[in-house]
């Protein structure tokens, strides 16, 4: 299979949720279709799955892909990161289906190994983390004890092993995906965690990769 950008069955699919963002969306979907093409040795495509936004984001980010290869754009009306990641993924014919924010917050250094594990199959699921004891990120103080408590507290509660449930970058094969989307409740911000307590607890192979 060709590398680069492909609509139709590519290897790998990236998902950007987007919500009032028209701002970014553009010039953020340039520099991640750069990036892609530049780094990614499979064939790839990146879907945008604005959900709800009350600005122009939708009409951005499809003027942004009529200008870019390998780009796509679904809408939901309601809004929610959760659902609209569950509505691409369950929707995707790509092998392995990965997210990020759109807001770049990530290095996009990380990708390309974050991805690897799942496509060699030697992962189920790979998320980023940046509380692990590689991970080099640098947060506001606040955010960093808030963020440590929380996954804290889901340790102890749910007996996880993840040491960063809502860092926003992660990829999984879409095969064991889809049913634990399934048993997924939220549509917002604990979706995340949803679906890494389920992926644990069903024992899917995870692998942490340490981001900026």
């Amino acid at each position: 299979m060709r590398p680069g950008p492909q609509l139709h069955a590519p290897a790998v699919e990236v998902v950007v949720p987007a919500h009032d963002e028209a701002a970014i969306v553009g010039p953020h979907l340039r520099t991640l279709h750069a990036h892609l093409d530049r780094h990614l040795a499979v064939s790839w495509r990146i879907t945008v799955a604005e959900n709800a936004s009350t600005d122009a984001t939708l009409e951005e980010a499809r003027r942004a892909a009529e200008r870019l290869d390998g780009v796509r754009v679904t809408h939901r009306d309601a809004p929610g990161r959760g659902g609209a990641l569950r509505e691409a993924w369950l929707a995707s014919d790509a092998s392995v289906v990965a997210y990020l924010d759109l807001d770049l917050s990530t290095d996009l250094g990380a990708l390309a190994p974050l991805l690897a594990p799942v496509l060699a199959g030697q992962a189920d699921l790979a998320v980023g983390t940046r509380l692990g004891p590689d991970a080099t990120c640098h947060r506001r103080l606040h955010r960093e004890v808030l963020s440590r408590g929380y996954n804290a507290l889901l340790r102890r509660t749910f007996a996880t092993a993840m040491s960063d449930a809502q860092c926003g970058f992660k990829a999984v094969r879409a095969e064991v995906v889809a049913p634990l989307l399934a048993e997924v409740l939220d549509d917002g911000w604990f979706f995340d965690t949803e679906l890494l307590v389920l992926a644990e607890h069903n024992h899917l192979r995870i692998h942490e990769v340490p981001v900026d």
